[in-house]
C-alpha cells in the first residue's frame, strides 16, 4: 500500500511538472506570434507619411492613418476582429489590447538621436529618427489554476526610420 502512495504522489507531480511545460511553451509560442505581429504592424504604420510634408523634406507620419494601418495589420496577422478579439480559427484565446502607440517625427519638436524612454513598457532606446512605437498585450495562457496569476504577455515594438550622414 505504501508503494502505490508514493507512486501516486510521483505521478501527480510528473504531471503537474509536465502542464507546467505545456503552459511554458504555449507562452512562448503565443509571445512569438505577437512579436512577428507587431513588428509587421510597426512597420506597416511608419509608411504611412504625410506626403506634402515628405515632398518638403520632413518625415512627418499621418497618424491617424498610421496607427489604422497598425490596427488593420494587426488584425489580419493574428486573426482578430475589429475588437481585437480572436476570431474563430486563432492561434490566440484572449483579446489583444493596444496599451501605448506613439509616433515621434519631426514634427515632435525633438531632434534626433533622442533618447526615449518609458519606464511603464521598459522601453529605452536612441531613436535615430522617425520612429513609430507601439505595445500590445494579452492573457497569459492559463492550464494550471495558481494561487498567483500569470503576467500579461506585453509585446513592445519600434519601427525607426534612420538618416543617412
Amino acid at each position: 500500500m505504501d508503494y502505490i502512495i508514493k507512486l501516486a504522489f510521483v505521478l501527480l507531480i510528473f504531471i503537474y511538472a509536465w502542464f507546467f511545460q505545456a503552459q511554458n511553451q504555449e507562452w512562448d509560442i503565443d509571445r512569438e506570434l505577437l512579436k512577428h505581429a507587431i513588428n509587421m504592424a510597426v512597420h506597416d504604420a511608419a509608411q504611412e507619411m504625410n506626403e506634402s510634408e515628405r515632398a518638403r523634406g520632413r518625415l512627418i507620419f499621418d497618424r491617424a492613418s498610421a496607427e489604422a494601418s497598425f490596427r488593420e495589420t494587426l488584425e489580419a496577422n493574428l486573426g482578430l476582429d475589429d475588437s481585437l478579439a480572436p476570431r474563430t480559427g486563432s492561434r490566440l484565446h484572449s483579446k489583444v489590447e493596444v496599451v501605448d502607440f506613439a509616433v515621434i517625427d519631426e514634427s515632435s519638436g525633438v531632434t534626433f538621436p533622442f533618447l526615449y524612454e518609458d519606464s511603464r513598457y521598459g522601453i529605452t532606446k536612441y531613436l535615430q529618427g522617425p520612429s513609430v512605437i507601439a505595445v500590445i498585450k494579452t492573457r497569459h495562457p492559463v492550464l494550471i489554476a495558481r494561487a498567483k496569476t500569470q503576467e500579461d504577455i506585453q509585446v513592445p515594438a519600434i519601427q525607426e526610420y534612420k538618416f543617412n550622414k
